[in-house]
């Protein structure tokens, strides 16, 4: 493993706190560091500087010295070096850390500038605080309180802009609102490449709109409304649905591809309402595709699995086991195991267990798609890197089940354990579905559990813990956000129970217990356990897998871009 390069640190003064950074960190950051807040809206750390809002004005200062010798000039009084304070404030997000730097945050100017900003921003602002949606995330609403003069001497008529303005299919803007930040169009320029939007008109009757005969339409759209820093930017899905505060927040995973990019599931009393980026630089930066914010939707959908069937009849949980138990032990050594990419590395271990315990072939099927070179990769299953890992296959699946179909035709299966795949997507025809039984494991309605002799309803990924694997080999954890329906069972809990019925002993069910097995029985978990596993991830090590030609044709598919420095 190669060393990282250590920074290049430099010692800068915030509000008489010297603090080491590494050169060229952007002085918000810098102040940040020592607890110091500077305020903003313009900046944001994943993308250029405009300088636009003025709201971070600083006051900056560098060491004295002589012009002709370059020798310290000595302040008397106090016996140190003499700091030049340049008369007029300074941006704080144009300037970055340099040795010596000096920064004042809280001076009679500084507060007086802040004040100013805020009552030119509140100029045409609308008073519609009560049923703004960015209410309790507004950065306007919450800087207006803290550095705001608290008053108002503006007695003339507000501008009257374009409201409920739909930029694109999912984004809804309100200009009335809108501070001219510019976040929105530097990050569809930038991040996106879709220079779609852009201010027209001059002073206080600038208005953002998109370019002529174009859309804010990308998969991208929706970060726009994350970053941007008052209310003028909604998500038209989740627009008046919930206040914010009422929402509870639990740390997730995107599962749509193997990027694995980092979210936070806002939910309330078991229902979801939106899905927002988490910020790691290591994967997804702070950004998220408008794709991976409709996941939860299936939840709740009306072909959801929700009860046990044996032979199309309902029945208990431990009913199903038992039927299913018997009907894979009546064909042990001849069961094929089919596994998913998209099950966690927690419930691929126990897949792998229940496989043993019946002497079965095990298979994986996989997705592939278009990769857009952001955060969608063309591995569409989410833990394919896992199962390897995990021991589950030994080699990379392919889209079709071709061996299993030929060796159902031959019989040598004579019966097929699915977890959570739709044999029929993967190749398998209805007539070779019916010389086998199946053993479905799964969430929602298909051909594969029309077909089956034992169906299973199995918990959806926001219904549950666990970890995944991402194309970098960072293993990320994920929490359970909502209970799963009436009727469903937690997975570990069903192949526990599985592999007990088959004789295959005892194994856990419970999350911390299957890593206590995990990190014993797999050599690139020693010494990890979930509770222990980084909120950012760790990076196993792949030197096993290297060769391994992944269909992203690269070890990471999406290069973060750095912070500003």
């Amino acid at each position: 493993m190669i060393a990282p390069t250590k920074p290049d640190l430099v010692t800068v003064n915030v509000d008489g706190k010297d603090v080491s950074v590494p050169k060229g960190t952007n002085v918000i950051e810098a102040a940040r560091l020592v607890g110091v807040d500077v305020p903003y809206y313009c900046y944001h750390p994943k993308l250029s500087i405009v300088g636009n809002c003025r709201m971070c004005l600083i006051e900056m200062g560098m060491p004295a010295v002589d012009p002709a010798t370059k020798a310290p000039i000595m302040d008397p009084a106090t016996g140190k070096q003499k700091i030049n304070w340049i008369p007029r404030p300074q941006i704080g997000c144009a300037t970055n850390a340099s040795p010596g730097l000096h920064i004042r945050t809280n001076t009679p100017q500084i507060k007086d500038c802040r004040e100013g900003v805020m009552e030119f921003l509140l100029i045409n602002h609308p008073l519609d605080c009560p049923i703004c949606d960015q209410a309790g995330e507004c950065k306007l609403q919450e800087q207006s309180t803290g550095y705001g003069r608290g008053y108002s001497r503006f007695i003339e008529q507000k501008n009257v802009k374009p409201k409920r303005t739909q930029l694109g299919p999912r984004v809804t803007l309100d200009d009335e609102r809108c501070i001219l930040c510019s976040r929105c169009i530097r990050f569809c320029k930038e991040i996106v490449k879709d220079d779609v939007l852009g201010f027209i008109d001059r002073g206080s009757y600038s208005t953002l709109t998109c370019y002529p005969g174009k859309a804010l339409s990308n998969n991208y759209s929706l970060n726009t409304v994350d970053i941007c820093p008052v209310g003028a930017l909604t998500s038209t899905d989740f627009r008046f649905k919930m206040r914010v505060w009422f929402l509870k927040q639990t740390n997730s995973i995107d599962t749509e591809s193997s990027v694995g990019a980092n979210t936070v599931v806002w939910s309330r009393e078991g229902i979801i309402y939106r899905i927002t980026p988490r910020r790691n630089d290591e994967v997804n930066d702070t950004w998220l595709s408008d794709s991976a914010r409709d996941l939860y939707k299936p939840v709740r959908a009306t072909d959801r699995l929700t009860a046990s069937r044996v032979n199309g009849v309902d029945r208990t949980l431990d009913m199903a086991i038992n039927a299913a138990g018997e009907l894979l032990n009546a064909a042990a050594g001849a069961v094929a195991v089919v596994g998913s990419g998209r099950s966690s590395v927690e419930e691929q271990f126990l897949t792998r267990k229940l496989a043993e315990a019946l002497h079965a072939s095990t298979h994986l099927v996989s997705r592939v798609g278009e990769g857009d070179t952001i955060l969608i990769s063309a591995d569409r299953n989410s833990n394919v890197r896992g199962a390897l890992v995990t021991g589950l296959i030994k080699a990379l699946p392919s889209a079709k089940l071709t061996a299993l179909a030929a060796a159902i035709d031959g019989g040598q299966v004579k019966a097929i354990v699915s977890m959570g795949e739709d044999l029929t997507m993967a190749g398998l025809t209805a007539a070779q579905l019916a010389k086998v039984p199946i053993v479905y494991v799964g969430t929602h309605q298909n051909p594969t559990v029309a077909a089956a002799k034992v169906v299973i309803p199995s918990g959806m990924v926001f219904e549950k813990s666990g970890t995944f694997v991402n194309q970098q080999f960072r293993l990320q954890k994920f929490f359970k956000s909502v209970p799963p329906p009436v009727g469903v069972a937690d997975d570990l809990v069903v192949l526990a129970k599985l592999t007990a019925a088959v004789r295959g002993g005892a194994v856990p069910s419970e999350l911390h217990a299957v890593w206590t097995l995990l990190a014993a029985d797999v050599p690139a978990f020693k010494a990890i356990s979930f509770s222990n596993l980084p909120e950012t991830g760790l990076l196993l090590d792949a030197t096993a897998f290297a060769g391994l030609p992944f269909v992203e044709g690269e070890t990471m598919h999406f290069q973060p871009a750095k912070a500003n420095a």
